[in-house]
């Protein structure tokens, strides 16, 4: 007999209207639910993430198909990928029974489901439909019996699991008695083609013709009603992340990696500054509440979670999303709660590792902003005090301004301005600059570019701090007043490349400042020394050493910045032993988003938490190249009792200790 089926066996062409019409009545029920979730979002303010869109739907549907951020979850990201996969090929083995049955055949007599590619077609559905059980499956024993701390399950997440197992386990059982009645009496070797409905098949053929074809149709019509209500419910339920979460792909900031809003602070239309209320926010914010998963992959990753603290993203995205759908008037910032707002170190763990490509660092941000510029409110005097510093000095420290460049009075540098040529502008930063701790990581890196050949000059009295800090925390006003000083001193220097030290300065300096009209290359000391080194114009000589490297955030995540530090390390004959958290998944060292400026009053201390896993690695040294990090290394260290075992170095003073002097 030939391989193949009919295709509307035991109900007949007759089903083919109501089918259709139920199904219209559903796409058009979901169509309608999804119509008034998009009111919603479109509370938001406008924003464009159209540039590019033939690119953004192309990287869109490699993501989506690929599952390529889903994956990185490991064990249940690997399941939710084959179970999507599996669910995508029975959709596309529908479609294409749907083409034969009611396109290519009744119009033009084509029927492809036939002969080889049937088989092949018969074979690829039936184990699609078998990895799919399997993988909710194991998807639900994960979810409702193992329970991994802080995942969250509703009422409605049940009732979808059920839904789709219902779905699955009614569309073999379909096939199964089709197979009983049919194939297994008449044609058993193609019956073969379809093993797991085969297996189903062998216990029914007890039953009379009658009994499988009542059953049959029964369950035809079950099956039929379980899809409906499946495409009916999708925009009521987490089930809408199957088209949210695939256009956050679409929507995804394709800008500076990091990069946040310039506010227009001589706007005088502008009411407020900052996230006041829902509608302050993008409608960008509100749909990434529609696209998440609430996998908590982010609150996994996150630092301040991870140390008492009370900030979830996955909660913080989930709360804006319950304000925006159900409370739009309430006080962002009173619902989510300002002790979890000043808790985020902006590190972007989070966005990093989230698979919906949601963005929380830039919401936290702008309700930090309207908490600062309208409220008054920082997370505590200390921070207040260092506002006012900076206003007064130009640094968050207090020090006199007239001191910026004491650090380097025996170094024989250029100070722009005061004539004399020079290779590089050297961007110091506040801490390299007036910490004892970090002004020999600044000596160290000046005495590695006078090895090479170059020539340095530095800004002296004329710098200020890159006001990256104050601007994590929501003062974008001493940001911008901070910002253009530097700016127009950089540019009247005659500079051609800027390098900085700290990985703060350099993302600000790289990024944001951009925005406000600066032009100059900008380095991170890394990549520059890196590069000296490769062109022979840095000779090491190395000394064999053991120790483990932190990829700071802002060199990291912000800037992909991961090879050139090790390379520099490896050249100077550090063998690294990685830390568990490294790379990509770096954990921070709880000084970024300005909790440099902060005390550190919730929770255990981030610092020490990363100095264990440090210690853990058993390497003796601890090496960073940002002075935020460094300095907060060395506090974290003293506080888990790791003297005796663990130093914080800077990558630049090892280097300098093997510069090859001739």
């Amino acid at each position: 007999m030939e391989a193949t089926r009919e295709i509307y066996w035991n109900v007949g062409p007759a089903v083919l209207l109501p089918m259709y019409l139920l199904t219209a009545a559903a796409m058009a029920l979901a169509g309608f639910w999804f119509w008034k979730r998009v009111r919603v979002y479109r509370q938001g303010q406008s924003l464009d993430r159209s540039a590019d869109l033939k690119q953004r739907v192309l990287s869109a549907l490699n993501m989506a198909i690929m599952q390529m951020r889903v994956r990185r979850g490991g064990g249940a990201g690997g399941a939710h990928a084959l179970f999507f996969w599996s669910f995508l090929v029975l959709l596309v083995g529908t479609l294409l029974i749907l083409v034969q049955a009611d396109l290519t055949d009744p119009l033009f007599g084509v029927r492809f489901l036939e002969g080889p590619f049937y088989l092949i077609f018969s074979l690829l559905l039936d184990l699609g439909g078998l990895v799919a059980l399997l993988m909710l499956i194991a998807l639900m024993v994960r979810r409702y019996l193992i329970r991994p701390e802080g995942l969250v399950s509703r009422r409605d997440d049940l009732a979808v699991h059920g839904l789709l197992f219902s779905i699955l386990v009614t569309g073999f059982f379909i096939e199964a008695l089709r197979m009983a009645a049919t194939e297994l009496p008449l044609n058993r070797e193609l019956a073969i083609w379809s093993p797991v409905g085969m297996a189903m098949a062998i216990p029914l053929q007890s039953l009379a013709e009658p009994q499988l074809r009542s059953l049959h149709q029964v369950f035809w019509w079950i099956h039929m009603l379980l899809v409906m209500g499946f495409i009916a419910i999708i925009p009521l339920t987490r089930l809408r992340h199957i088209l949210t979460t695939s256009l956050n792909y679409v929507f995804v900031d394709r800008g500076p990696k990091g990069a946040l809003r310039t506010l227009d602070l001589e706007d005088e239309s502008a009411e407020h500054f900052g996230a006041e209320k829902i509608a302050d926010l993008s409608w960008k914010d509100i749909f990434d509440t529609d696209a998440c998963t609430q996998c908590k992959r982010c609150q996994d990753q996150c630092p301040a979670h991870a140390t008492e603290k009370p900030l979830s993203p996955m909660k913080l995205i989930n709360d804006l999303g319950q304000v925006a759908f159900d409370d739009p008037e309430a006080a962002l910032c009173e619902r989510v709660g300002t002790d979890a707002l000043w808790s985020c170190t902006t590190c972007r763990a989070c966005q990093e590792v989230c698979p919906a490509s949601i963005e929380h660092v830039g919401k936290i941000v702008e309700m930090r902003r309207n908490l600062v510029l309208m409220q008054g409110e920082f997370p505590g005097e200390e921070v207040t005090a260092a506002a006012e510093n900076l206003e007064v000095n130009g640094n968050p420290l207090g020090l006199s301004f007239s001191a910026r460049a004491d650090w380097a009075k025996d170094l024989d540098l250029v100070v722009a301005g005061q004539g004399g040529e020079f290779d590089i502008l050297y961007f110091v930063g506040c801490y390299a600059s007036f910490d004892k701790r970090n002004i020999k990581v600044a000596r160290s890196f000046v005495e590695l570019c006078k090895a090479a050949g170059v020539r340095v000059g530095i800004l002296g009295e004329a710098e200020k701090c890159c006001g990256e800090p104050m601007r994590k925390m929501g003062n974008e006003y001493l940001y911008q007043m901070m910002a253009a000083e530097n700016i127009e001193a950089m540019q009247a220097s005659g500079a051609t490349k800027v390098v900085t030290s700290c990985p703060h300065c350099f993302n600000s300096l790289a990024k944001d400042y951009r925005d406000l009209g600066f032009e100059l290359e900008v380095q991170h000391y890394s990549e520059y020394l890196a590069e000296l080194l490769e062109q022979g114009r840095l000779k090491l000589q190395p000394q064999a050493f053991d120790c483990t490297y932190h990829d700071s955030c802002y060199l990291g995540r912000y800037n992909d910045i991961y090879q050139a530090p090790r390379e520099l390390l490896a050249a100077a004959g550090g063998r690294i032993e990685e830390m568990e958290r490294h790379g990509s998944e770096s954990f921070c060292c709880g000084a970024g988003g300005g909790r440099i400026l902060a005390e550190e009053k919730l929770g255990s201390r981030i610092s020490e938490h990363r100095a264990r896993m440090a210690a853990q690695t058993q390497a003796p040294t601890l090496v960073s190249n940002c002075p935020f990090c460094l300095t907060m290394f060395e506090d974290g260290v003293k506080g888990a009792q790791l003297e005796e075992s663990l130093v914080p170095r800077d990558l630049a003073e090892i280097l300098a200790e093997r510069i090859d002097r001739p």
